[in-house]
């Protein structure tokens, strides 16, 4: 795949910093809808619980589309590029070998947004997690089965 313009510039000026929310997403190589198959995108979600376990973050809200993902987490522990290489490279291993097969799993790189201390954490779980509504694949959240926020999965009003 050739390298996208300016896509270098997506890691110019990238920080991190322990006690921060990030909002993070990655997107499959070429972006196969491989997690349109539910097995597989609970193999994501077994990496995110691992890296939240393992405590270099803490999840605050996610949601696996079929051909990327968007997670929303503290840094506990590291680097944002050491959370994302971790997380990236172990499920492309998991997923690679549940599908019998080998290679680039992720596109190169991510993309990552601080949160601002005022902004709002539920509001942005909320926004996450509709995206499965938004994109038309179902017709209420509770239907999507790849999905979970701290604080939303209880009420699911959005």
């Amino acid at each position: 795949m050739p390298p996208q313009p300016n896509s270098h510039l997506l890691r110019c000026g990238r920080f991190s910093a322990v006690g921060h929310a990030y909002l993070v997403t990655a997107v499959v190589h070429q972006r196969k809808p491989l997690f349109a198959d539910f097995h597989i995108g609970r193999l994501l979600v077994a990496e995110f619980k691992r890296t939240h376990d393992l405590g270099w973050v803490n999840s605050l809200a996610w949601v696996v589309m079929p051909d990327h993902f968007h997670w929303l987490f503290e840094l506990h522990n590291g680097t944002l590029p050491e959370v994302m290489g971790r997380t990236k490279s172990r499920s492309t291993l998991t997923i690679n070998r549940a599908l019998r097969t080998s290679g680039a799993f992720w596109q190169r790189g991510y993309h990552d947004r601080a949160v601002r201390a005022e902004e709002d954490l539920r509001k942005i779980a909320r926004y996450i997690i509709a995206n499965p509504l938004r994109a038309g694949l179902v017709e209420h959240i509770g239907d999507y089965p790849l999905w979970d926020a701290a604080w939303v999965r209880d009420d699911c009003v959005l």
